[in-house]
């Protein structure tokens, strides 16, 4: 069956804490950044569990054990269970399980969170290349101060022939202070000493996918995600819809270059779009229109943002940026169908501030 590419975000009617059942929500660059609250947060995240909607933390971040992130959720003030937190670390552990023995002694490379995930399912995590009957070494992010000298390690039992696992291959983390390099960073260290490729686990890939529905039991999931290429492609993977939301990784310029794997059914600032529906996009006869903005892709290569022509209309003074960044996203992702926009948006996105 061949998808059909989305050349535009979608309307909903409905708030979407309506809509969908289930919010897969991704943790960092979304709920928090560098451990403190991104505003709306807490309040949006608890007028939706208020209002019925089923909340689920979805994350690629494998350092941290699913008990440590709940409670680091309620001290922030968004109440949660462990069983509500989806990691990678619980994904890759899975996936080796279903490879090796039982009791089979796995190389750890990363922190707590993988450690538990593996004793959950009846692996021995060890330390060291040099354990007798190591079989799988798995890698996930273990924070900026995980040592040289445990890339080494993997190093060594990899190129011995231990098969080699990722949590995932995010290449950046979101912070309190900016972007850091994440374990995809890391694994590209491996990579070159080895030559090797590891089997991941996380965001975009299925194991991650069927994790998340094995613990959740979602009918109706959103996913909602800062990253198009882990939380976004995840969902056209899982063929389930998604919100992007632009408090993280991705910004207004790189939604409008998005990859149809990549472009989200929704978009909004932040978590209180969970609390709202999604207005319409709709052609017109120069381009694209949503609220007070008109979008065009001209033959010159620029993408132009109008004032929409409505009795009274003002797009530039009163319209949302918001409609303004939608319109430019159904211009720019029809005109480059199944591939990637490379008209100029600069001084449209300028004239948004985004």
């Amino acid at each position: 069956m061949t998808r059909q590419i989305r050349t535009s975000p979608a309307a909903c009617e409905q708030s979407l804490h309506q809509a969908y059942d289930t919010a897969l929500l991704d943790l960092d660059g979304v709920v928090y950044a560098g451990g403190a609250a991104i505003a709306h947060a807490v309040e949006s995240l608890g007028a939706a569990r208020a209002a019925g909607m089923h909340l689920a933390y979805v994350t690629n971040n494998a350092l941290r054990t699913p008990d440590a992130v709940a409670e680091h959720l309620g001290e922030l003030g968004v109440p949660t269970e462990a069983g509500e937190v989806i990691t990678s670390a619980q994904a890759v552990a899975r996936l080796i399980a279903e490879q090796v023995e039982p009791g089979s002694k796995v190389l750890v490379i990363g922190g707590e969170g993988l450690r538990v995930a593996l004793r959950e399912r009846g692996l021995v995590p060890v330390e060291s290349a040099d354990e007798e009957g190591l079989a799988a070494v798995v890698q996930g992010y273990g924070g900026p101060d995980l040592p040289w000298g445990r890339f080494a390690e993997a190093s060594y039992a990899i190129n011995r022939g231990v098969p080699w696992f990722a949590s995932n291959t995010d290449l950046t983390i979101p912070g309190a202070r900016g972007i850091a390099p994440g374990n995809g960073a890391a694994v590209e260290v491996v990579r070159i000493a080895t030559g090797a490729e590891p089997q991941v686990a996380g965001k975009p890939l299925p194991p991650m996918h069927r994790e998340t529905v094995l613990r959740t039991g979602a009918e109706r999931p959103l996913v909602v995600g800062d990253r198009l290429d882990t939380d976004i492609e995840g969902a056209f993977n899982g063929e389930v819809d998604s919100l992007l939301v632009l408090t993280g990784v991705t910004d207004a310029a790189q939604l409008l270059r998005a990859e149809p794997r990549h472009r989200p059914t929704y978009v909004d600032r932040d978590l209180r779009g969970l609390m709202a529906g999604q207005p319409e996009v709709v052609p017109v006869e120069e381009g694209f229109r949503c609220g007070g903005w008109t979008a065009v892709a001209l033959n010159n290569g620029v993408l132009e943002l109008r004032e929409a022509d409505e009795a009274g209309g003002d797009g530039g003074s009163g319209a949302d940026p918001l409609d303004g960044l939608r319109a430019l996203c159904a211009a720019a992702w029809t005109a480059a169908g199944d591939g990637a926009c490379t008209l100029d948006a600069a001084k449209a996105l300028a004239r948004l501030g985004l």
